[in-house]
């Protein structure tokens, strides 16, 4: 019995044993065993609630999905700041000692972590200006796709091969975003494709407008709100150079495909309306 007496007092002198000081307190291994139980606690609750907040609550509202995530975002990290200044103070941590850490942060985002405040601001502008949203179709440095993410620090683009490039906010708000995605009266995302047509010159072009009009009003993938239009951009005595506008929401991640049906529609309503297409000058 005594044996055991000895050794838990060796532990609990072990645990509370003041080693570690930080202002005027002294930590002890007791200290940091209940800091970082609560906190793990507090990181587990904060998360559920982010999640709550976005989807059962925020979800009922107009906001868009990039914002509520942003800030569902911010509102963690409210509650774990405030969280754990509460958790330290139960400990009994002299928190006048935080303005030695504060200033050491301080000169750490002057020279480590300037990117990612940067990038972080630029999630902000981003969500609250709203140049784009999840669903839309963009192009950014030679790369096109659709947003399927944006949240306070990146922003996230899947391509049509399914790759999903992280973009960081910051990149976004310096370099030029193309957004190719328009809204319609049901809120759905479209995109407006673009299909150049050489024709023999001496065909009418009301002829070869209309023959393309009814390939994209026949094609099931084309919107017929906003409607397709034929523009004639230029005139020579060897091609006349048409180019065919659509507009469509389910060829986004397939614009490839798109373009071939519309294409073999093209060469058999020609070919039904004896239009020919321009021969190509290799001259």
């Amino acid at each position: 019995m005594n044996a055991q007496m000895q050794l838990l007092n060796q532990i609990n002198q072990i645990l509370n044993a003041q080693f570690l000081p930080v202002g005027k307190t002294t930590v002890s291994l007791t200290m940091l065993f209940y800091v970082a139980i609560l906190f793990l606690a507090l990181v587990i609750i904060t998360g559920r609630l982010k999640v709550w907040f976005e989807k059962e609550l925020l979800s009922r509202t107009p906001i868009e999905p990039g914002l509520r995530s942003a800030a569902g975002s911010l509102l963690r990290s409210i509650l774990l700041f405030v969280g754990f200044i509460v958790i330290l103070q139960t400990a009994g941590v002299d928190l006048s000692a935080l303005t030695v850490v504060a200033g050491a942060l301080g000169l750490g985002v002057s020279f480590g972590l300037q990117g990612l405040f940067s990038n972080l601001v630029s999630g902000i502008i981003i969500v609250l200006e709203g140049p784009f949203k999840v669903g839309d179709r963009v192009e950014f440095d030679g790369t096109v796709g659709s947003v399927m993410k944006v949240s306070l620090r990146t922003t996230t683009i899947v391509t049509n091969d399914n790759v999903a490039i992280i973009v960081p906010n910051s990149e976004l708000i310096k370099g030029k975003v193309t957004n190719w995605s328009c809204n319609e009266t049901d809120a759905r995302h479209c995109v407006r494709f673009s299909f150049p047509v050489p024709a023999d010159p001496r065909i009418d072009p009301e002829l070869v407008s209309e023959a393309l009009l009814s390939v994209a009003r026949a094609h099931p993938g084309v919107l017929s709100e906003p409607q397709p239009d034929v523009v004639l951009q230029e005139l020579s005595d060897k091609s006349n150079s048409y180019i065919l506008r659509v507009y469509t929401h389910d060829y986004l991640s397939k614009p490839s495909s798109l373009r071939s049906e519309i294409n073999k529609g093209v060469h058999k309503a020609f070919s039904q309306k004896k239009i020919a297409f321009a021969a190509s000058d290799k001259s």
